[in-house]
């Protein structure tokens, strides 16, 4: 194989990365339309949609070990097929946080407790946006913009408080919501590291 044919198979590579990163972003945005709606069949369909993002995950892998053991890429090639390999992996476990969300969503049901929705909706859509930039900035190697992506973790971690912070204040007010209200918490938790991870 030439080099100009392993680049193609690398773009390639690239595209089903990107087509797996969208698959996870649509993923979290619709488990928190179904936490604020209660959409407990929605709920299911993302848990059971979880399957594809995982063998989207391993197709690439396959790809990625194979190019490396027929081409025996070097230099720029090898890296870059490295940290596709790596980057795959964070974005399948992304995959399972928001069918995580999307867990709490059938556990919680429709159980009519306040939630910090709005914080909740903020985090998801701060993770999200910074997922996609992240994830664009590595397609494109463009260092500039990737190094500016993690200061932005720190307004998610405020989120996160600021949730913390409510949900304590309504487990004090009323005991016998206190196991769902955790639950919910792990909503927060799960976009927080979504974060943490971009």
């Amino acid at each position: 194989m030439s080099r100009d044919n392993l680049l193609l198979h690398i773009h390639q590579v690239q595209d089903e990365l990107l087509t797996m990163g969208s698959m996870v972003e649509q993923a979290t945005l619709k488990s928190i339309e179904c936490l604020k709606k209660k959409d407990i069949e929605g709920a299911k369909a993302i848990y059971n949609a979880d399957v594809v993002i995982n063998e989207k995950r391993y197709a690439i892998e396959n790809s990625i070990l194979i190019l490396i053991a027929t081409q025996q890429p070097l230099a720029h090639d090898l890296r870059l097929l490295a940290a596709l390999l790596e980057i795959s992996a964070e974005i399948e476990r992304m995959g399972d946080y928001a069918k995580g969300i999307a867990k709490v969503v059938v556990k919680l049901g429709d159980m009519d407790i306040p939630l910090p929705l709005r914080e909740i909706e903020e985090m998801a859509n701060l993770a999200v946006d910074m997922f996609h930039r992240a994830l664009t900035a590595f397609i494109n190697e463009d260092p500039l913009t990737a190094r500016k992506i993690p200061a932005e973790d720190d307004k998610i971690d405020e989120l996160y408080k600021k949730v913390q912070r409510a949900v304590v204040q309504e487990m004090v007010k009323e005991a016998k919501i206190i196991d769902s209200v955790n639950l919910f918490m792990w909503v927060a938790h799960n976009l927080e590291r979504m974060a943490d991870r971009v």
